[in-house]
């Protein structure tokens, strides 16, 4: 299971850029499956062109088919729309929103989970507000289980108000990806307890973050303060996570997903342009 942080808006850049890499890495004898919101697969048009790319409506028990009943890769953004849609200061952080049934679900299918995360996504446009309050008065969590209404700058709109789909800004996506975390064993016919799905989940998001803070560190190195706000507790945060990667000979470039995906070991740099 590939569990990542989720960036961009709706066009999420970030997803078809990781799929990207992973296809001309693999190629498509190891398919792997991302988790989309039930708005994604709402219309036939939509339903078949993304059914067709191996996008599965979110569900546990249709992630736990992938990983035990077909033997594939599954891919899981557990912010959805709080995540995609957080204001643009807040792009190098982790929101997850409190949902923990992926790690749930690794645990009773026994599936290490490998940590990914990606920046550069979220400046293909700019959110000022991910309008949660709106969404509430709104009753969009009632009505269609979304809770936000964001307000951004973007193309070809200027100032959008809602999840519309943009024309992105160039931009790099860049991606780390970290070492896999392995569920608590389970006997048979036990169940997971909220504390072993509680230590698994804060786990995962401590390391995507950790991922995080280093793709930040590496954007202040590079491109100083536009690249990334300089602040030094995020750089100091982030030398262990970068520390392999420096030693190693540096930030590298490639656009294939790292062999260590199948037995990760370290934190590892990966870029796409978009």
């Amino acid at each position: 299971m590939v569990v990542s942080n989720h960036s961009g808006g709706t066009t999420i850049p970030d997803v078809w850029g990781f799929a990207y890499a992973w296809y001309r890495h693999f190629g498509a004898s190891r398919p792997i499956h991302p988790l989309a919101h039930e708005i994604v697969t709402s219309t036939r048009t939509t339903a078949r062109f993304f059914g067709r790319l191996g996008v599965l409506r979110a569900g546990r028990g249709v992630a736990r088919d992938v990983l035990t009943g077909w033997g594939r890769d599954l891919m899981v953004m557990p912010g959805g729309d709080i995540d995609t849609w957080r204001p643009w200061r807040e792009r190098y952080q982790v929101r997850f929103g409190g949902r923990t049934g992926y790690a749930r679900t690794a645990i009773l299918a026994g599936a290490p989970i490998v940590p990914v995360a990606n920046a550069g996504a979220h400046d293909t446009l700019m959110v000022l507000s991910d309008g949660q309050r709106l969404a509430r008065w709104l009753r969009l969590p009632e009505l269609t289980r979304a809770t936000v209404w964001p307000v951004h700058l973007s193309l070809p709109w200027g100032l959008a108000i809602g999840p519309l789909p943009h024309l992105p800004l160039p931009t790099t996506l860049r991606y780390r990806v970290g070492a896999p975390i392995a569920p608590p064993p389970l006997h048979p016919g036990e169940e997971p307890t909220d504390e072993m799905v509680g230590d698994l989940d804060a786990a995962v998001r401590a390391a995507v973050q950790g991922l995080l803070d280093g793709l930040r560190a590496e954007a202040y190195r590079r491109r100083g303060p536009l690249g990334a706000r300089r602040d030094p507790r995020a750089v100091a945060a982030a030398t262990a996570a970068t520390a392999a990667a420096v030693v190693a000979g540096g930030p590298r470039v490639a656009t294939a997903v790292p062999a260590h995906l199948d037995a990760a070991d370290a934190a590892a740099p990966l870029e796409a342009a978009s």
